[in-house]
């Protein structure tokens, strides 16, 4: 599926060129007109990158840069007609990633695109393989789990448990459940087994530092809830 990017600009010709281009590239072009129309669409969650123009009507672009940064962390290219170093900080500043100053060659947009869509990629890459609770943070790659700077060591079934129970937060989770998706279907043993590695994971977490996180739902089974 190609990357979506949306050009904010309000100069026909400009957005026209650019828009050509970046579909030669293989990618999906949408374009606004003004700054409340790229507000709009650059909070849409299918927007993989924004090239933005500081001189816009209704909203510039540093407003509208300022209030998609309170929601998204969408990849944003600033395009400014001054070379003035001011309005330059002034965006990096409300959250762009990078500027370009016009008049511009359109392969420096388009490495700097590549660039910012690549570094995104990889960003959600490595948010995908980690997951946190409170100060625990446990990385799927590396195996690893770390509290407060130290870390915690569990065997492959604890280890795996505990995945399972944080991808699944706030949803109860039957013994059942938890045997089919950690354990197989090989296993033919009793549920129990559960509660066992419910106690370990229990005396290696959540007793030796005083962590709340392994609810236990009388009669259903597990879960780890965050906290309101």
């Amino acid at each position: 599926m190609a990357q979506k990017i949306l050009i904010v600009e309000d100069e026909a010709k400009i957005a026209r060129f650019l828009e050509l281009e970046l579909k030669y590239e293989g990618y999906e072009v949408d374009i606004a007109t003004n700054g409340r129309e790229g507000l709009d669409k650059g909070l849409q969650p299918d927007v993989d990158l924004i090239v933005l123009d500081l001189m816009l009507p209704i909203l510039s672009g540093i407003e509208v840069c300022r209030r998609i940064r309170q929601s998204s962390n969408v990849p944003i290219i600033m395009l400014t007609a001054k070379d003035d170093v001011s309005d330059k900080v002034m965006g990096l500043d409300m959250g762009a990633d990078d500027y370009l100053t016009k008049p511009f060659a359109i392969e420096e947009l388009l490495a700097r695109t590549r660039v910012a869509l690549k570094r995104e990629v990889s960003k959600k890459v490595t948010e995908s393989n980690t997951l946190s609770y409170k100060n625990l943070t446990l990385n799927k790659d590396q195996r690893q789990i770390m509290i407060d700077h130290e870390e915690v060591i569990l065997t492959k079934k604890e280890f795996e448990l505990l995945v399972y129970l944080l991808e699944n937060r706030n949803i109860v989770l039957s013994r059942e459940n938890i045997l089919e998706k950690v354990w197989g279907f090989e296993y033919y043993g009793d549920t129990n087994i559960i509660d066992v590695y419910i106690r370990y994971l229990r005396g290696k977490i959540d007793q030796r530092f005083s962590i709340n996180m392994i609810h236990t739902v009388r009669g259903v089974g597990y879960v780890i809830k965050d906290e309101k």
